[in-house]
């Protein structure tokens, strides 16, 4: 289920990730919001598009995609919670950011 809840959550575990990230250029990043999209609200295939606010100063709008894996997929069509398919934070691979695009994909499990 996608809600204020899950919204506030993510914020929370992707400000995590940069924080734990290697990757020098977004160390000092963090994310001021997610909400989303307006162009693309729900489900397309296994991709959900949301916005996020990230940057430095925590204002600048990305695209956020979140790919659903099987579990988050079977979880989204009951409408029960998404948290527990948020991979761990520590790990830097769950997400991908291009700054230059202003895009960015979390894979939940």
């Amino acid at each position: 289920m996608l809600d204020q809840d899950f919204y506030q959550f993510l914020e929370y575990g992707i400000c995590q990730a940069f924080n734990n990230s290697p990757d020098e250029e977004i160390k000092g990043f963090w994310c001021d919001g997610v909400m989303p999209s307006a162009a693309n609200p729900g489900l397309i295939g296994r991709k959900i598009e949301l916005k996020a606010f990230i940057g430095k100063d925590g204002q600048s709008a990305y695209e956020l995609i979140l790919k659903l894996g099987n579990k988050a997929l079977s979880r989204y069509s009951r409408q029960l919670d998404l948290k527990e398919c948020i991979p761990d934070t520590d790990n830097p691979n769950w997400f991908y950011i291009d700054t230059k695009k202003r895009t960015m994909e979390i894979q939940l499990d």
